[in-house]
């Protein structure tokens, strides 16, 4: 389970005196314990793999931004600082699907939903999200579900 892999990096990360790593997989438990914190205000249980793989693309997403805005602004040092962050967060993905697999997978999908419009697609993209967490890029692979629903 990822939250034991977590646990044990930040020891590991501790004893190798590795404060860049340390510091990012703080910050993973930081989010997860907000994640933890917001379902339980809502009634659920603690977050599951697939809500801890969609929290690290969300923060990958986040530090690709900074990391733009970083590297416009000039600031090398905190763009190198964003970028490290995301090396290690990625480390906890899963392998992510090349553009053929995704291509199959949003096919299978549409064939699994019967979905015949675009009014569909959440469907489709609901479908993938709770199948394919952490192995897709959601916002690449929404456009391909556009491009491949029937017209209508």
């Amino acid at each position: 389970m990822l939250r034991e892999r977590f646990t044990a990096d930040m020891k590991e990360a501790m004893k190798a005196g590795d404060k860049p790593r340390l510091g990012a997989i703080r910050l993973i438990q930081a989010a997860l314990k907000d994640k933890d914190i917001e379902a339980r205000g809502a009634g659920k249980g603690q977050a599951t793999d697939e809500e801890i793989l969609a929290l690290l693309q969300k923060m990958i997403k986040q530090r690709q931004e900074s990391i733009t805005m970083y590297e416009q602004g000039g600031r090398a040092e905190l763009a190198a600082q964003e970028k490290a962050e995301a090396e290690v967060i990625s480390s906890y993905l899963p392998k992510q699907m090349d553009e053929a697999e995704v291509k199959a997978a949003i096919e299978a999908a549409i064939a699994e939903t019967g979905a015949a419009s675009m009014k569909d697609m959440g469907k489709v993209v609901g479908l993938l999200r709770g199948k394919y967490a952490g192995r897709m890029d959601f916002a690449k692979a929404s456009g391909l579900v556009k491009e491949m629903l029937p017209k209508g």
